[in-house]
């Protein structure tokens, strides 16, 4: 397999940068994430290290050795993408064989191969279909072998698993977790969906117009997010974020949200003396807010305010409830046994070791 290293990458297309001095370092054998949004210049990126486009300045290198030069097919890399682009009048089989016989193997090794392939992904039995008898998480996964039949170096997955339902999408994000650690190859997967991101990398490069915002593993990007656009790009459902203003009574710091205050602990008056008089975001995610009915008021830390519940979204196991405090609304994850009610006042509590501060103008974290 093989370590990829991004060196200051820039992508234009004519006076537009698409992708703005990305660097990024991924080891031998990792699973790499690119997230972000729709036109962040994550597949552009993708695509860069595929030779599927042209790199702009820069340079990219795999195990060591510099592509930018290099055509796709001998860059020893396979892609998925998010269509399927299989031969509909070939066999599974065939769809497989397909680039390792225009390659030269040997019919013998390409069918041990292929065979290979077909039990790992579990689609030996549908060897002798044509596509159109698949559904569409079987022709996802002959997409999957036909890359895997290659033994490429790197594997790049643009959104392959966009075009299936939910369900489907579950089960292929277990199996793709699954294929990676029994190949142990290295692997860089596009998505905007968070939860593909959260669930299968173990490194995860958050991207917003081009720009990379904060390369970690996936614990630490949710505890401990760069900036507010990765606090909200990062979790389900997204982090609540709520204007304060900053007041200093006496030396103790509280914040003002209009309806409520909350005083903040010894430990963040030294961060937040310098804005004393001025509005900060406070973020705060679903599951870190919980009803007062419910809760353990003996932690230290903790504040209270009153909310109005609008929307409940039973979910089985739990229930999210979206409020409004009469300035800000709101979303609450709380236990499948709390009996919250539409249009009912309920009291709320948080503890501010599990919240964020933002900066208004920029974003950036100050707690």
């Amino acid at each position: 397999m093989a370590n990829i290293l991004l060196k200051n990458v820039w992508k234009r297309f004519g006076s537009h940068d698409i992708v703005k001095n990305f660097s990024l370092e991924i080891p031998d054998k990792s699973f790499c994430i690119l997230v972000g949004p729709s036109g962040c210049g994550k597949t552009t990126t993708l695509r860069m290290v595929a030779g599927l486009e042209e790199i702009s300045e820069g340079e990219i290198f795999i195990d060591g050795v510099k592509v930018n030069d290099i055509p796709p097919k001998n860059r020893d890399i396979a892609m998925v993408f998010q269509s399927y682009a299989l031969y509909p009048h070939m066999t599974v089989y065939d769809n497989m064989a397909f680039g390792l016989k225009l390659r030269g193997y040997s019919k013998k090794e390409i069918q041990q191969r292929v065979q290979e392939a077909a039990e790992i992904l579990g689609i030996g039995h549908l060897l002798e279909r044509r596509p159109k008898q698949l559904s569409g998480g079987q022709r996802q996964r002959v997409a999957v072998g036909r890359a895997i039949v290659r033994k490429p170096k790197v594997f790049l997955f643009d959104e392959p698993l966009s075009n299936l339902d939910a369900k489907l999408r579950g089960q292929m994000r277990t199996e793709l977790k699954k294929i990676h650690e029994r190949l142990q190859s290295t692997m860089i997967y596009v998505t905007h969906d968070q939860t593909e991101a959260m669930t299968m990398g173990d490194k995860i490069c958050v991207m917003k117009e081009g720009i990379i915002q904060q390369i970690d593993g996936p614990i630490d990007l949710y505890n401990n997010p760069i900036n507010k656009f990765v606090a909200g790009f990062i979790g389900s459902p997204a982090m609540n974020f709520i204007e304060v203003e900053v007041l200093d009574k006496n030396g103790d710091i509280f914040l003002d949200e209009g309806s409520f205050d909350v005083k903040l602990p010894e430990n963040y008056k030294e961060k937040l003396l310098n804005y004393a008089g001025q509005k900060v975001i406070l973020g705060i995610r679903p599951e870190n807010i919980y009803d007062k009915l419910f809760y353990n008021l003996h932690e230290k830390g903790v504040s209270s305010f009153s909310a109005t519940v609008e929307v409940v979204e039973p979910l089985g196991s739990e229930i999210y409830l979206h409020l409004n405090t009469g300035k800000n609304e709101l979303t609450v994850k709380v236990d499948s046994h709390n009996q919250a009610k539409t249009n009912q006042i309920i009291e709320l509590v948080f503890s501010l070791s599990k919240s964020h501060l933002f900066d208004v103008k920029d974003g950036s974290k100050i707690i």
